[in-house]
């Protein structure tokens, strides 16, 4: 058991550690081998929609799919057996996703007819491979920055959020008083679904007021939609500004104790010591 458990530790420090280099690479080549996996669902797309594929053809694409899910069931075996938590792995959004990329040729073996009567659902579901390549911004430091600048401005975007829903539902119900279903707003959420087409300037035309009023009430949304972009930018921004300001402030110079140093910055500006490594 002692061996198996120092087995365990040194797989998951060598492969999935990321504060170690080999960790970060064996991500990359995880990344890229889902990039490359998802290209070839598309060629494969592709080319079977253009033209009926010959055996030869159509082998050549069963090849790599195996070699690609072979791959990735290593991979999953392999977190599952070093994970110092194993079930919590899983059960966890990565864990579910591994998951997801492996099942869908096992669920084909298993059942063949599938794969002739919903090929276009099995391309589908192959093609969540993508989510793998997120993984990989985990590595970039700002990803972490924004990722931060969000969480600290969830309140926020949830109010402005919260009051926009509100605003459709009520715009949604005054249409649907003023136009009528005479004018194509048959139903409440016919008239909602409008509203949020309206207001996020798409315009797709299928319905539009045919009164006076109702275009009074259509050029005050499409006004409001400017604001539904503009507004979380700037609550998003204004706390990016703030996560960089409190990046620079906790880079202190060890020696003259200097602060406010730029994010980049490898000695201090005043004594030329070198600064401690920012782990973002």
């Amino acid at each position: 058991m002692v061996a198996i458990s120092a087995l365990r530790h040194r797989l998951y420090h060598f492969l999935f550690d990321q504060r170690t280099r080999t960790g970060r690479r064996f991500e990359a080549l995880c990344g890229l081998f889902a990039l490359l996996s998802v290209i070839a669902i598309f060629v494969e797309s592709g080319i079977g929609t253009t033209y009926h594929l010959t055996f030869d053809e159509w082998h050549a694409f069963v090849l790599l799919e195996i070699g690609f899910t072979l791959v990735f069931t290593l991979e999953y075996l392999l977190r599952v057996f070093c994970w110092p938590q194993p079930a919590r792995y899983v059960f966890s959004f990565w864990g579910f996703i591994d998951l997801a990329t492996i099942l869908p040729f096992y669920v084909i073996m298993l059942w063949p007819q599938i794969g002739v009567d919903y090929l276009f659902a099995w391309r589908a579901m192959r093609v969540i491979r993508v989510l793998r390549i997120l993984k990989l911004l985990r590595l970039m430091p700002a990803v972490n920055s924004l990722w931060n600048a969000i969480v600290n401005s969830r309140h926020q975007l949830i109010l402005f959020y919260a009051f926009i829903g509100i605003l459709m539902v009520v715009s949604g119900a005054l249409m649907y008083g003023i136009e009528g279903p005479a004018n194509g707003f048959t139903t409440l959420s016919t008239a909602v679904y409008w509203a949020i087409v309206t207001v996020t300037t798409v315009g797709y035309g299928d319905i539009t007021p045919h009164t006076a009023v109702g275009r009074m009430v259509a050029s005050v949304l499409i006004l409001i939609g400017y604001s539904v972009i503009a507004i979380p930018t700037g609550i998003i921004s204004a706390q990016m500004t703030n996560e960089f300001q409190k990046r620079r402030h906790e880079r202190v110079c060890p020696h003259c104790k200097l602060r406010d140093h730029a994010v980049k910055a490898r000695y201090c500006n005043a004594c030329g010591t070198a600064l401690p490594h920012n782990e973002e």
